[in-house]
């Protein structure tokens, strides 16, 4: 007996329900790592694709994030706060200039333990990186280790005010 393939399979990501629809016959699975659970499609046209999702899958207790643009960080950063500004680029960009007063932590090394410079975990962060997607993934991986109040703001590149070495 013949067996037919299906044309087109819809794979849920449980997470703020994004829809990930695949022209093609693909097999799915779900794996744990230390920074969260990822989807990994087998077999898709470009090969292998793994995604990152930031929490837990399904439930209402899903971790998540806000994202705000460069301008609009710029202009909360104006007024003094109880806030943290974390560039998670790594140590040799951030040396070569970076937002005044913010720290860093490399995205590459926010994995499954909290950092040791981010206490606390309801303190508000805002997050950048470079052009904005290495802040997204960390923005993810630190909701996912139970921090509450992150904020994604994109990348050095959209700021326009003084850099700092």
């Amino acid at each position: 007996m013949r067996k037919k393939y299906i044309a087109g399979i819809i794979a849920i990501a449980l997470v703020a329900g994004i829809f990930i629809y695949q022209k093609i016959r693909v097999k799915l699975f779900v794996s744990e790592n230390e920074n969260g659970k990822a989807v990994s499609i087998i077999g898709g046209s470009d090969g292998p694709t793994s995604v990152f999702i930031a929490g837990k899958v399904g439930g209402d207790d899903t971790a998540s994030y806000t994202s705000i643009s460069m301008e609009d960080a710029k202009k909360l950063f104006e007024n003094e706060g109880d806030y943290i500004i974390l560039d998670v680029r790594r140590a040799d960009e951030y040396a070569e200039g970076h937002i005044p007063n913010a720290i860093n932590i490399a995205n590459e090394e926010i994995g499954g333990q909290e950092p040791a410079e981010l206490k606390d975990k309801n303190q508000t962060i805002y997050a950048y990186c470079r052009s904005g997607r290495r802040s997204q993934e960390a923005a993810g991986k630190l909701a996912a280790l139970g921090y509450t109040n992150i904020i994604e703001c994109g990348g050095i590149l959209d700021w326009t005010g003084d850099i700092e070495q």
